[in-house]
């Protein structure tokens, strides 16, 4: 019995070591990142991959208890608010002209000649 408390219990500071780890990287890259795009994926990636991992690890600390519940219900609303705010965020960058930049230079891949970004996208036109 002793075995298994403490399989749950290593396992559970690693997922609490790997959500933080998420976080922290996430947190950096949104300082970091060169541009709008690079850092709205490195947020996403902190909401996404941190807290669930974070709450994961929780979960298993508390046992089963009504913080446990508590927990899970937190986890799945961020699980279905994370990414679909992600996703306005973007999309709203979208609609206003934030374009994403082509052939930054990279390795391997010519610069090229940037487009300049449409006022309003064509299906979105009022008449």
């Amino acid at each position: 019995m002793i075995l298994a408390e403490m399989t749950i219990h290593y396992l559970s500071w690693f997922f609490i070591l790997a959500g933080c780890f998420f976080v922290v990287a996430g947190a950096f890259g949104a300082v970091r990142f060169p541009d709008f795009w690079s850092r709205l994926h490195a947020a996403s990636v902190t909401d996404s991959a941190g807290v669930i991992l974070l709450i994961v690890g929780m979960c298993l600390q508390a046992g089963l208890t009504l913080v446990t519940v508590k927990l899970l219900i937190i986890g799945v609303f961020l699980f279905i608010t994370g990414p679909t705010s992600t996703h306005a965020v973007a999309n709203a960058a979208l609609v206003s002209g934030h374009r994403p930049k082509e052939g930054l230079g990279l390795i391997g891949e010519e610069p090229t000649e940037i487009s300049k970004p449409q006022t309003t996208p064509k299906n979105l036109e009022l008449e």
